[in-house]
């Protein structure tokens, strides 16, 4: 599971699903796409629905990566420990792939002693990022080396907003998505 709020969804977010696929022999990566980011709101720009519609663009053709609404429609803020009892299955094991950033911020979540009962988490770090560490003892704890892609969300946002092109930094299907929502412009 690679949650976030994909405001939008770049190349970054898809090479992190693939690579932490292959590299951990996953069935599936679910990007898990927050409905309700409690921690960011006043911050987010496209709706929830938009986001996983760009999600869902973003890996229409990627194999054994698909993008979930289960945060979307749930009415609650999104907790992540709330997400994982959510789809739990016998049988079913959680692989949670969070960046150094969102590793360093796991203090601050809600349910966050439940969520160590849950999942793994994999720590999915670029060259040259400062090394993550779980927040206490207890936790399952995994690191996955991933190519540096500079891309950001945020810089994507502040691109098109300047009109200026995101062409190979999000997926051709997340740009005509994009394009056809008039995402992140003034338009």
């Amino acid at each position: 599971m690679l949650g976030g709020t994909f405001d939008p969804v770049h190349v970054g977010h898809v090479v992190a699903a693939t690579e932490a696929r292959w590299s951990l022999r996953l069935d599936v990566v679910l990007l898990v796409v927050a409905g309700d980011p409690w921690q960011k709101r006043g911050h987010v720009v496209a709706a929830a629905e938009d986001r996983l519609a760009l999600a869902r663009a973003a890996v229409e053709d990627v194999d054994g990566v698909e993008a979930s609404s289960v945060e979307v429609d749930r009415a609650a803020p999104s907790v992540t420990a709330d997400t994982l009892e959510e789809l739990a299955a016998p049988g079913r094991e959680f692989f949670l792939l969070l960046g150094a950033d969102a590793v360093a911020n796991m203090p601050t979540w809600r349910r966050l002693e439940e969520t160590r009962d849950l999942a793994t988490i994999v720590v999915i770090e670029r060259a040259g990022d400062a090394h993550a560490e779980p927040p206490g003892a207890g936790w399952r704890f995994e690191r996955l080396s991933i190519p540096r892609l500079d891309v950001s969300s945020s810089d994507v946002r502040a691109r098109l907003a300047a009109g200026r092109p995101v062409d190979g930094l999000v997926p051709p299907a997340v740009v005509r998505e994009i394009r056809a929502r008039r995402l992140y412009t003034d338009d």
